[in-house]
């Protein structure tokens, strides 16, 4: 087999993106980084996948996950995979498709927001790639999701549903709303039809009723473990919300003004980026494999069984208009943009895996959960997931002790089968379709 390491070129233009990736592939290495110790017992092999051909995408993807408003890491993940390159300006916004990337397509795996320097710049990087007529799938993260629940239930009447959405947002939305304000506000007279503090206290934060109330009205739609863990969760972020804003040098104020422009932003029609959340899908099935940022459970099995990939995606966007966001929220829709397969979440059970199979999936490729040392492959519940969310953001990488911005992708072709391609492992990983198929078996 040729290299399935991307050719790079204009090797003047990316020396710092081509320094830091590696220069060799090896078949998928079996240690505990890349596999997880499930994989190699075959009595965990599930027995549909042994008995089923699998089916690669028609055309070569690039899966990219988990880029949280790191524009600089996206664009160099775009490069590394050979479907972008920066021909003239340096900087972020300037790129052009290679042969490869109008030939590929290239999956942006959600979580677009949060953590990282630039939340905006991050937006407009995935924009342009819509601009220069790439084809882009742009899937539904909890992050992302977490921003529309917030504004939108702002936007409605208060209930105790809804009520905790904008709160639960927590910290990590903050640096967009900073942003938001300095680039849309900070000139203008935005406090001119802005209420008191505490009044805007009172818009944002959910009422002393909502901790009683909750557990009852999320009897039958959550878990045991999944309300305790949601009320804990909105105790420690009604305490801290204000605090964080504060520490960012934004009033209550401050944050309700922006709140309403983050709205005009993504929610009216001619909102910079209104786009965003349009063209978001929940799944992307290319021929075994199917594209998500979390996973799967038991009746989200038997919709794509029944109805199909189309089908989930039209249901996904028609909830969101729904006025009811809890029962969004809190479905079986949402936990596959939310669920770690914890007690918590809603269920995946032997019943949902054989639907799931006789769907026709056999790979989850997924981001969500964050890997340090490159890709990960890990049968799930009897599902092979392949773990593609590799820390990109510079944000989370400090926190983590990695070095600089993150750099990498997952490819998915039936010439190369699935590359694993990271800044943080010394080679590409590499199985082929015997490979997977036959590593489990």
């Amino acid at each position: 087999m040729s290299s399935p390491i991307p050719a790079i070129k204009n090797r003047l233009h990316h020396a710092e993106i081509i320094s830091r990736l590696p220069t060799e592939w090896a078949s998928w290495p079996r240690d505990d980084s890349s596999v997880n110790s499930h994989v190699l017992e075959s009595n965990k092999t599930p027995k549909r996948f042994q008995k089923n051909k699998l089916r690669w995408p028609k055309r070569s993807v690039v899966f990219i996950s988990d880029p949280h408003a790191d524009a600089v890491a996206f664009e160099a993940s775009l490069i590394a995979a050979g479907v972008a390159e920066r021909k003239k300006r340096a900087g972020v916004g300037h790129l052009t498709l290679t042969k490869k990337g109008r030939q590929s397509e290239i999956i942006v795996g959600g979580d677009c927001l949060d953590k990282g320097p630039s939340n905006l710049e991050l937006l407009r990087s995935v924009k342009q790639l819509y601009k220069l007529k790439a084809r882009v799938t742009l899937l539904a993260g909890n992050h992302d999701l977490r921003l529309l629940m917030g504004l939108l239930a702002l936007a409605r009447k208060k209930d105790i549903g809804n009520q905790h959405f904008f709160v639960r947002m927590g910290k990590k939305v903050v640096p967009l709303f900073r942003e938001v304000f300095d680039e849309y506000l900070a000139d203008t007279k935005w406090d001119k039809k802005i209420p008191d503090e505490d009044t805007c206290r009172d818009l944002l934060f959910p009422g002393e009723d909502w901790f009683k109330e909750f557990p009852f009205h999320a009897a039958g739609f959550l878990t045991v473990e999944g309300i305790d863990r949601e009320v804990r969760k909105m105790a420690s972020k009604n305490h801290s919300f204000e605090k964080h804003c504060l520490a960012a040098g934004l009033s209550l104020r401050q944050v309700y003004a922006t709140s309403l422009k983050c709205q005009q932003l993504f929610l009216h029609k001619k909102g910079e980026f209104n786009w965003f959340f349009r063209k978001m899908e929940l799944v992307a099935k290319r021929g075994s494999f199917l594209f998500l940022h979390a996973g799967l459970d038991d009746s989200m099995g038997q919709m794509l069984l029944k109805s199909g990939t189309k089908y989930a995606n039209k249901a996904f966007h028609r909830n969101l208009k729904r006025r009811d966001l809890f029962s969004f929220y809190y479905s079986s829709i949402a936990n596959t943009f939310r669920t770690k397969y914890r007690d918590a979440d809603l269920p995946l059970t032997h019943r949902g895996v054989e639907a799931i199979h006789k769907a026709g999936v056999h790979v989850v490729v997924q981001g969500h959960i964050n890997r340090q040392q490159g890709q990960r492959i890990a049968i799930k519940k009897g599902l092979v997931h392949v773990e593609a969310d590799i820390t990109l953001d510079s944000h989370s990488r400090k926190a983590e002790g990695l070095k600089s911005y993150g750099i990498g992708a997952t490819l998915i072709g039936k010439d190369t089968g699935v590359v694993g391609l990271s800044c943080d492992y010394p080679t590409a990983k590499v199985i082929t379709a015997e490979e997977l198929q036959g590593i489990y078996g």
